[in-house]
């Protein structure tokens, strides 16, 4: 049977027919991509006779995901290949931008500023061995693959189930996947399935700079984003004294979350980088005499093995430290100037300001600030945590001066299946064969570095860790949340098999066309059919 996608001409086009459908992250694209998606899947003669099999799942803002599920009569075990379909946005193409989700057409134009391009792109732009342009390596390549694993399946009649579920929003709040936890277990239950391995196909992502090993990887690495509103004293310039500026506490707060190696650590012996502020920004919004009183910032943490409740114990007592220090240097400055402090710092968890809040004004106060908060059309999700933690402390102003720690969205729990029986046997099969077929050496990465989906499926937390990150992130449960509970319901192990390619995020992507749409059929579909499979009977 002549197939859509079978050959790696035929893959590359449909690739760059992915590419093609601007889908970046809260744009109309990324809306009308499933719609798109969904018609190209029906290509296949298979969801031509079985079309029940194909379904689009609302996610929120009007953005769906797609799952198209290949389904043996006799099978029970099956794999979940998974891949989300956004992208991140294209201004840094700067002129060039109109093609940046033209592959061939931006290669070409490369060719014509040379001048502006580094010595590794140079060499790899006129070798002809790479696709450029935005999601070619992040990560349609992934979901192009999966969908010719689908083909390939319904005609060979594989042996096992797949259910490919590719999801919207990766690139800034993880919602697809988020509201996708759910539609997983909905079609377990509606198909009698069981889940066996979730199989991501994010690219290959260096472990360092300069790194251009292709790897594996049998994990998913954390993100949590700890944050604090400190609130001062405020005063007139001429008065500096009568008062403490935010500013000046925050400082101390991110001078020591900066770099901290608390935060490290070491599994497997992969390291996670060491943390780094995201923003830190006085929330004065226009100029005056008025000293500034209120900053917000937002310090970047990964993790491996650390749930949210471990994490946010080692930010307090980073908080406290600083504290202390600014209050030292703040009396001590007092004591010089001759003049009194105006008071002490506070460091309180945002667990604590809400509850004092409830007391002191009672609940439906806190239930209407939250509701006019929500309803901000201008403000992101994080900005909506920093504001209600502010109306709260501008109204609770006895407490003050303070640092409120919270979290602010998004968290992406660490996951790691590297002792699972089934994902050593994958591990094995793929390095082995990818070096016997295409002397292509594959090693083996414990985390993924770049961050994935994989984080909200098989989570583990055996401890109520995840308490800490719900009672302390202001719109959690409103305008953010996490399936926790059912996310402890997809058991099944994590692995992350994709195409090898450079420079995501910049405008410099590109992938290998080689490895892409020759190498990583074959290594895919090998793996599949050698995993031992259960059926019916």
């Amino acid at each position: 049977m002549a197939t859509l996608w079978g050959t790696p001409e035929k893959l590359q086009e449909l690739l760059c027919e992915l590419v093609s459908w601007k889908s970046m992250t809260l744009t109309d694209g990324e809306v009308e991509f499933s719609y798109k998606l969904k018609e190209k899947l029906m290509e296949l003669p298979y969801y031509q006779e079985h079309p029940e099999y194909i379904s689009a799942s609302e996610v929120n803002w009007e953005r769906q995901s797609i799952t198209a599920l290949y389904k043996h009569p006799e099978a029970v075990d099956t794999i979940v290949l998974l891949s989300h379909f956004d992208t991140v946005h294209t201004g840094e193409y700067g002129d060039l931008e109109p093609l940046a989700c033209s592959p061939e057409e931006l290669g070409e134009a490369f060719k014509l500023i040379r001048d502006e391009l580094d010595a590794d792109t140079l060499s790899d732009l006129d070798s002809g061995e790479y696709l450029f342009g935005r999601g070619t390596m992040d990560m349609k390549a992934g979901l192009a693959l999966h969908m010719s694993l689908i083909e390939k399946a319904s005609i060979e009649n594989w042996p096992i189930n797949l259910l490919l579920l590719t999801v919207p929003d990766e690139e800034v709040n993880s919602a697809g996947m988020r509201y996708g936890v759910s539609r997983l277990l909905d079609l377990e239950r509606e198909h009698g399935l069981e889940y066996i391995l979730f199989l991501n196909g994010e690219p290959v992502f260096g472990m360092k700079p300069g790194d251009t090993s292709h790897y594996l990887y049998t994990g998913s690495i954390g993100k949590i984003m700890p944050s604090a509103l400190f609130y001062g004293k405020e005063t007139h310039v001429g008065e500096p004294l009568s008062g403490i500026t935010s500013s000046y506490i925050s400082t101390y707060l991110t001078h020591r979350m900066e770099w901290n190696t608390s935060f490290k650590e070491v599994v497997y012996g992969e390291t996670t980088p060491l943390p780094v502020t995201l923003t830190q920004r006085d929330m004065k919004l226009e100029y005056s005499a008025q000293t500034p009183y209120r900053t917000s910032a937002m310090y970047n943490v990964f993790t491996m093995e650390r749930n949210a409740g471990e994490v946010f114990d080692i930010f307090e007592n980073i908080a406290i430290e600083a504290a202390a220090h600014c209050e030292r240097d703040y009396h001590a400055m007092c004591e010089r100037e001759n003049i009194e402090p105006v008071g002490g710092i506070n460091v309180m968890r945002y667990e604590k300001l809400i509850q004092y809040a409830r007391n002191k004004f009672g609940h439906d106060y806190i239930t209407d600030l939250l509701h006019d908060t929500l309803m901000m059309p201008d403000l992101d999700i994080r900005e909506k945590s920093m504001h209600v933690a502010d109306i709260l402390l501008i109204n609770c102003q006895e407490l003050t001066p303070a640092m409120v720690l919270m979290f602010a969205p998004p968290y992406y729990p660490s996951v790691n299946s590297s002792e699972n029986e089934l994902v050593k046997r994958c591990v094995e099969q793929v390095t082995a064969n990818a070096k016997e077929k295409f002397d292509l050496e594959v090693k083996q990465g414990h985390f993924f570095n770049g961050i994935s989906d994989l984080s909200y499926v098989s989570y583990n937390d055996q401890s109520d860790g995840w308490v800490a990150y719900e009672n302390n992130t202001p719109v959690y449960g409103d305008s953010y949340s996490i399936p926790f509970q059912a996310m402890k319901q997809l058991k099944a192990p994590v692995l992350n098999v994709g195409p090898y390619g450079k420079d995501a995020h910049k405008r410099t992507e590109r992938l290998h066309i080689k490895n892409t749409f020759e190498e990583m059929p074959v290594l895919l579909e090998d793996m599949i059919l050698s995993i031992p499979v259960k059926s019916r009977h």
